[in-house]
C-alpha cells in the first residue's frame, strides 16, 4: 500500500505574547492507503493543529510533512494551495456551504480553481459526486432547503470532487442528531470500503469505533495508537433504530 500520509519529528510553536505554546511535540505517524483513522484527544491535545498541517493549512514550526510522497513542509505558498486542491477534500463541522448557490454549485466549486477541468466536465463531476452520497434528487436544493444531514452529505460531495487521494473531516457529526450522525458514518464506510483514504477528528469515543484505527493526542504527542478490534458497522446500527416517520424537508 501507498503511503498517504508521513510525519516526522513534527512540531508546531505558536507565540501568544513573551509566552511559546508547544502545540505539537515531535510527532511521527504514518497513515497508508484505504485507512480510515480517527484522531482523539481533549480540547488543547493537539489533534486540531494536527488537522490543519495534514490539511495544508498550517505549516510546522519543524519536521517533515510528506502527503502522497511530497514533502509539504518545504513548499511555497502559491504550491501549497495547488497541492491542496488536487490532493485533499475536506469536510467541516459546520458544513460551510454557500448560502445563496444550490448543492450542485457548492459541490462544484473546488474544481473553479483547477484550470483544467472544463465547465461540463465540472458539472458531470459533481453529478457524480452527488450520486456518490445519494443526493441527485437534491441538486438544485438551496443549503437552507436541506436537512442538516443533507448538507453534510453535500459537504462529503464536495470532498469527493477532485478525486482527492485523501479525505480530512473535522467533528463530521458534531452538529447532527443520533440517527443521522450513523447516517454520515455509513456514508464514510462506504466511501472506505470503494478504497478512500480517510481521517477525521472526533471528541466522541462511539464515534472514533467506525475508524479502523485511532490515534489519541495528549499534551501535543501521540500517547496511543490501537486497531479499532469491536468496530462498529453503522449500516448494521442503523436497521435496529426506529424508522422516522419523515425527515425534515422531504
Amino acid at each position: 500500500m501507498n503511503t498517504i500520509i508521513e510525519i516526522r519529528n513534527l512540531r508546531k510553536d505558536y507565540h501568544v505574547g513573551e509566552v511559546t505554546v508547544h502545540a505539537l511535540r515531535g510527532i511521527d505517524l504514518k497513515i497508508t492507503e484505504g485507512e480510515f483513522v480517527a484522531i482523539m484527544g481533549a480540547s488543547g491535545s493537539g489533534k486540531s493543529t494536527m488537522l490543519n498541517i495534514l490539511g495544508c493549512l498550517d505549516k510546522p514550526t519543524a519536521g517533515d510533512y510528506l502527503l502522497d510522497g511530497i514533502n509539504v513542509s518545504s513548499m511555497e505558498k502559491d504550491a501549497i494551495a495547488r497541492l491542496r486542491n488536487q490532493k485533499l477534500g475536506f469536510v467541516f463541522q459546520a458544513y460551510n456551504l454557500l448560502a445563496r448557490t444550490t448543492a450542485l454549485e457548492n459541490v462544484e466549486l473546488p474544481l473553479f480553481y483547477n484550470p483544467k477541468v472544463r465547465a461540463r466536465d465540472r458539472r458531470e463531476a459533481a453529478i457524480r459526486a452527488l450520486e456518490a452520497v445519494g443526493l441527485t434528487d437534491r441538486m438544485h436544493h438551496m443549503p437552507n432547503q436541506l436537512s442538516g444531514g443533507q448538507q453534510q452529505r453535500v459537504a462529503i460531495a464536495r470532498s469527493l470532487v477532485n478525486d482527492p487521494v485523501l479525505i480530512l473531516a473535522d467533528e463530521p457529526t458534531g452538529n447532527l442528531d443520533t440517527r443521522t450522525s450513523f447516517e454520515i458514518m455509513e456514508l464514510f464506510q462506504n466511501l472506505n470500503e470503494k478504497g478512500r483514504t480517510i481521517v477525521y477528528v472526533t471528541h466522541e469515543p462511539d464515534i472514533a469505533k467506525f475508524a479502523t484505527r485511532n490515534v489519541m493526542f495528549r499534551d501535543g504527542k501521540i500517547y496511543r495508537e490501537s486497531i479499532v478490534t469491536e468496530r462498529l458497522n453503522a449500516k448494521e446500527i442503523l436497521e435496529t433504530l426506529p424508522v422516522e416517520v419523515i425527515e425534515e424537508f422531504d
